[in-house]
């Protein structure tokens, strides 16, 4: 919504960047530290929280008064999948790295342990599978579309995540030893990449790369199709393949939140006359 001129109306931009505010680093805010961001009055943030927690869009929190997420978020998010949501969003990015490598790219999000299949598509060779990848779950120790996602992730996080728990075999080259597991994450981070082949089906390898939102991984984008398409190729895909990553990582980076109130400049020193003789 937008004035005769173009600008944001005030009010509907103020609440929009509340809400934009809530994320994984910071799930609550209370009146006074909403105010303090975004150099606001204590009473415009008070009747902006207010206001969207009267629609369902934030809880307060009765002892501490600090806001958080509610349900209407929940039910948006639930109506935009319902309606291709972020397959439809990524479908554009996918259908130009298949069609400009001619094997299949498909794009995963973290799911527990797992990397989930949020949508795929075919490149010029033919489909992949004879069913739709979206949906389909990789582990997160077997191949490169998990291994560069959990690969960016720190150590400490990946470690709770994937081990002490038992890692199935899929194929005779499948690495379910976690030292092993461990020191082909620990390479993504500096090469940017990850290559598999036949870790997850024997039949098939992997190139993959890290999707970023704000320096943070939210998932991976993998080429994958039969070993003699992409052993090879590793280096020419890799151009691609980065470039479309990078297209992801933007389009799923939210416009700037805010502006931070600038620090006031400091007070002018008055300048004084030199004495005359």
């Amino acid at each position: 919504m937008t004035t005769d001129r173009g600008a944001p109306l005030q009010t509907a931009d103020r609440a929009l960047l509340a809400l934009l505010a809530f994320s994984h680093d910071r799930e609550e805010w209370g009146v006074t530290d909403l105010a303090a961001e975004f150099g606001w009055d204590k009473s415009v943030a008070q009747r902006l929280l207010a206001s969207l927690a009267h629609r369902g869009f934030l809880v307060s929190d009765p002892v501490t008064r600090r806001y958080r997420l509610g349900p209407a978020v929940w039910h948006m998010a639930t109506a935009w999948e319902r309606h291709s949501g972020m397959a439809g969003l990524v479908r554009p990015t996918l259908r130009q790295l298949a069609a400009a490598s001619g094997v299949t790219a498909l794009f995963a999000v973290p799911d527990g342990t797992h990397l989930r299949c949020v949508d795929s598509a075919d490149g010029t060779s033919g489909p992949l599978r004879a069913y739709r990848l979206a949906g389909e779950l990789y582990p997160g120790h077997a191949g490169a579309t998990s291994r560069a996602y959990f690969g960016m992730l720190a150590p400490g996080t990946r470690a709770g995540l994937l081990y002490g728990r038992p890692m199935a075999s899929f194929s005779e080259l499948t690495v379910t030893d976690p030292a092993e597991v461990e020191a082909l994450m620990s390479r993504v981070p500096s090469e940017g990449f990850a290559y598999s082949q036949g870790e997850y089906d024997p039949a098939t390898a992997g190139l993959a790369v890290p999707v970023l939102v704000r320096s943070q991984p939210i998932g991976s984008l993998t080429l994958v199709g039969p070993h003699d398409q992409l052993d090879d190729r590793k280096n020419e895909l890799l151009v691609p393949l980065r470039s479309a990553g990078e297209s992801l990582g933007e389009l799923l980076t939210p416009r700037q939140m805010h502006t931070r109130r600038p620090d006031p400049a400091p007070a002018p020193i008055p300048r004084t006359s030199s004495p005359k003789d």
